[in-house]
């Protein structure tokens, strides 16, 4: 039965400073690139057309100021999310900072009843840049795109995946994975 709900931001902690450090015009290590690239919330994405190589340049040519030549389709879109974040930082800011307070302690009761909680002991939300999926579920993990995460202007503190609240669509998304 699943006990605990665990959420995890590490690659948006990561990411926010690669953003910040490429607007501010400053070179961000390779080492660092690949670090990103063989995070778990990225990794669960890789297929054949998208892998770790992909992420290494496509944020390489970012912030080295390149164009990215013979890109794929998931590679194209990966670095115009990206290219997106960085025109305007407070937005971004104002997306991660929900997420950065968001308390998903209760949750483990509510999908404690789906079927098949008794699988995994442990679940976890990890919210990453993708390219193309909305969600991505592996094992007990639930991995959210992170470019979908939108932030309500009109009503602080609302925050919307697809129209829906963000800990809702988390509920259903988890439900989803203890009945895989």
């Amino acid at each position: 039965m699943a006990q605990r709900i665990k959420l995890n931001l590490e690659e948006i902690e990561s990411m926010l400073y690669f953003w910040q450090a490429t607007n501010d015009k400053e070179r961000v290590a390779e080492t660092y690139l690949h670090e990103i690239a063989s995070m778990p919330g990225l990794s669960s994405s890789y297929d054949s057309e998208f892998n770790g190589e992909s992420v290494r340049k496509v944020l390489s040519a970012i912030t080295n100021r390149e164009i990215l030549s013979q890109k794929t389709k998931k590679e194209a879109r990966f670095w115009n999310n990206n290219m997106w974040m960085m025109e305007d930082l407070s937005y971004t800011d104002s997306m991660v900072k929900p997420l950065k307070k968001l308390n998903i302690d209760d949750l483990v009761e509510k999908v404690k009843n789906a079927e098949g909680s008794s699988k995994y002991n442990e679940l976890e939300v990890r919210v990453s840049p993708l390219h193309v999926d909305d969600y991505i579920i592996k094992g007990h993990m639930l991995v959210i795109d992170f470019f979908r995460v939108m932030p309500s202007f009109e009503d602080e503190g609302k925050t919307t995946i697809g129209g829906v609240e963000i800990k809702e669509y988390m509920k259903e998304k988890l439900e989803e994975l203890l009945r895989k």
